[in-house]
């Protein structure tokens, strides 16, 4: 960074008139040094994506001008210290480019070496094929999957908006950073852009700035054939700012766009921004630049030797010249950014001590660490109030009216849901352009809302939640994937859970969703039955730091099961309800004939035919309820077999696809469950049409005791 650059970016005040981000009458003089300098960072995409033998460089060669600009113009953010709360946010969404942000990573500073990119898509390697969050130092996202980029800063801007309404004050502005993505063509062809970039212009997200690599090719070919969208004007339909076309290898241009983008960010009317930068992608590969065959290929020796020849590079693989590397080294710029925000928060800490240290509080664990404790006491009193039967969605919005004020981190929402959903709470704000709340109907946008949850708890300070149907996880199951890979806490609050959903019918009955959630690793999956194993659902699902969790509830009531039931029994995932003789083993010589394995509205189902099998038949019969199968994981083989004994002819009861328990019932169990599609009618008309009912069941059990 050049010093104009530097003395502009990092002046005193953080307004906008203050902070210009680059000095456009240096751009003559800086010109060849930033075409060099993007030449530095093809030569380095290049060189690594060859030693693997793998990757795509067409992108990073088209990208370079506009990576280079943005990283050594405008992007603020420290490689000393990568996580510090008000740095800038960077997000390639086309995650297929993930060379050049660890070629960017590596020369402005940051903890990542030559071997690391040496290493590129190797076993083990901190340089993945596409980036990692939590793998590689300055990577703020998981990106690969299309698209979700942009939707993941989507949220990481709204999280920005959010607390800067909540916590900046007159003459102390200590949040105030942007979110820069950058994407292609194949982003803005997948359906989950529209949903980001038409909430993101909803909201004024004005610190959003995505810059489109504009290159007309994907892997087909020329998109002209299957991608006609006049993208400037799909953008500006949704309320963003659009600037361009421009060349986006003109390091002027792409300085005078940015400076323009950024100015007008903190406008009271700010608008998201768009730049679009015509490229050409594999830009300097001969034979190949501007052809779908440098998209996804290494260039090959003598691909490699042409574009050294072209660009002029005499220098051996990975070796860069002593001047470029100070050049893109931004140590120095990062730490003086870091440190004049530091001297500033300090200034907010003394005239608002409390506000800073909540706010403080929030970036180090966005959940209190006395919640464990509180949330068990307001929990208890709840779960001790004694409630009639009702839809677990019900007991949900109790729980959450206990819990909200608790945690003022939490941050709620529906896709466009919220009176089915029940996913408000008492005092909730709902959240509008640039001011503060802890609420969002993010509209009909499941997917979007997902990946956007994603991009919130990425950010730091939130603990987001999002509710839908069941049926929608669909929708969203990849964003949901996703955060279980990059282990976000996010919440997702699935209502509607069965064909006891009734009229709607088989279009809005789930039916394979929660056995298909169950597959996602590191997803927890909780099906309460009641208001108490409700209450500790959600209490884990916010404890929970290493990953997401999804709540499965019921439309319809359900009866109070679990109440005298301890939360720490029911936070093991299974336990033991009912014992077999129905007094708790105490008759001499008893055996168990039976073992009922359910989950959520077929707990009480199971209670009732485990009183219908003892009273007609004799039967000794154990009731299991499972509100989180995967925690039974955990578990050492005699806890599982004590509870379940393998011996012992176990019935899983669950309205939904039977290969949701099928692994935990046994060699001599079976599953009662739906494995075809619903119909539309009554909900109590359905479960008994399908034999979830206490004859239903009791002829089910009596089936497997036969075979068994």
């Amino acid at each position: 960074m050049n010093a104009p650059e530097t003395a502009a970016r990092l002046g005193p005040s953080p307004s906008a008139a203050a902070r210009p981000e680059a000095d456009a009458g240096a751009s003559s003089a800086a010109e060849p040094g930033t075409r060099r300098l993007a030449d530095a960072l093809r030569i380095l995409c290049a060189d690594a994506i060859e030693r693997a033998r793998s990757g795509h460089p067409g992108a990073p060669l088209g990208m370079a001008e506009m990576a280079t600009v943005l990283w050594r113009q405008f992007l603020r953010h420290d490689p000393a210290d990568p996580a510090w709360p008000d740095r800038d946010r960077f997000v390639l969404s086309n995650g297929h480019a993930s060379m050049l942000q660890y070629a960017l990573l590596h020369l402005s500073g940051h903890d990542l070496t030559v071997d690391d990119l040496r290493a590129f898509r190797q076993l083990h390697s901190r340089t993945p094929g596409h980036p990692e969050v939590g793998v590689t130092p300055g990577v703020e996202t998981t990106t690969g999957p299309l698209g979700q980029g942009l939707a993941n800063a989507v949220g990481l801007a709204l999280a920005e908006q959010l607390l800067a309404a909540e916590y900046n004050r007159p003459g102390h502005t200590v949040i105030d950073h942007r979110t820069w993505v950058m994407l292609g063509d194949g982003c803005l062809m997948e359906g989950i852009s529209q949903e980001a970039i038409s909430l993101a212009g909803t909201l004024g997200l004005g610190k959003l700035i995505a810059l489109y690599d504009d290159n007309g090719i994907s892997i087909d070919g020329e998109v002209r054939d299957w991608f006609a969208d006049d993208t400037a004007a799909r953008f500006r339909a949704c309320g963003w700012q659009v600037l361009g076309p421009l060349d986006g290898h003109d390091p002027q241009a792409l300085t005078r766009a940015l400076q323009q983008a950024v100015a007008g960010s903190h406008a009271v009317d700010a608008r998201p921004t768009l730049l679009i930068c015509r490229t050409t992608i594999g830009k300097g590969a001969q034979g190949l630049e501007g052809t779908a065959e440098v998209h996804g290929a290494p260039l090959g020796a003598a691909g490699i030797a042409a574009l050294r020849e072209r660009l002029d590079w005499p220098h051996p693989p990975f070796e860069l010249p002593a001047d470029i590397r100070a050049a893109w080294d931004g140590r120095a710029a990062g730490a003086r950014a870091r440190g004049e925000w530091k001297a500033r928060f300090a200034r907010y800490a003394q005239e608002h001590p409390a506000l800073a240290a909540q706010l403080q509080a929030r970036w180090d664990d966005p959940v209190p660490p006395d919640f464990a404790v509180r949330s068990t006491q307001a929990l208890a009193a709840l779960v001790r109030g004694g409630l009639p039967a009702e839809a677990t969605r019900r007991s949900s919005q109790r729980v959450l009216d206990v819990l909200a004020p608790l945690l003022p981190a939490l941050f709620g929402g529906s896709a466009d849901l919220t009176a089915s959903n029940l996913t408000d709470f008492a005092g909730h704000r709902r959240a509008r352009p640039r001011h503060a709340g802890n609420y969002l109907s993010w509209g009909v946008r499941e997917f979007g809302m997902a990946a956007a949850l994603n991009g919130m708890a990425l950010h730091g300070g939130w603990v987001p939640y999002g509710g839908t149907f069941l049926t929608f996880s669909d929708y969203s199951r990849n964003a949901i994937r996703m955060a279980a890979l990059m282990r976000q806490r996010v919440v997702h609050v699935f209502t509607h859970d069965s064909i006891a959903l009734g009229e709607d019918g088989p279009t809005h009955q789930p039916v394979e969703h929660v056995a298909a959630l169950r597959l996602i690793p590191q997803l927890e999956v909780w099906r309460p039955a009641d208001l108490a194993e409700t209450a500790v659902a959600w209490q884990q699902a916010l404890l929970r730091a290493d990953g997401p969790s999804a709540l499965v509830l019921t439309r319809q009531a359900v009866p109070v099961v679990a109440t005298n039931v301890a939360p720490e029994v029911i936070a093991r995932g299974a336990y033991l309800l009912a014992e077999g003789d129905g007094i708790g083993g105490a008759t001499p010589g008893w055996v168990l004939d039976l073992v009922l394995l359910a989950t959520g509205s077929e707990v009480g189902l199971a209670l009732a035919v485990r009183e219908s099998l003892q009273r007609e038949q004799g039967l000794s019969v154990r009731v299991v309820s499972a509100p989180c199968v995967s925690r039974i994981e955990g578990w050492t083989a005699a806890e599982r077999q004590a509870l379940l004994p393998p011996q012992v002819p176990t019935l899983g009861l669950e309205a939904g696809h039977p290969d949701g328990l099928r692994r935990w019932v046994g060699p001599r169990g079976a599953v009662h469950g739906i494995a075809r599609y619903g119909e539309s009618a009554p909900g109590g008309q359905l479960l008994q049409h399908f034999g979830f009912d206490v004859p239903g069941v009791c002829a089910a059990a009596r089936a497997l005791l036969q075979q068994a």
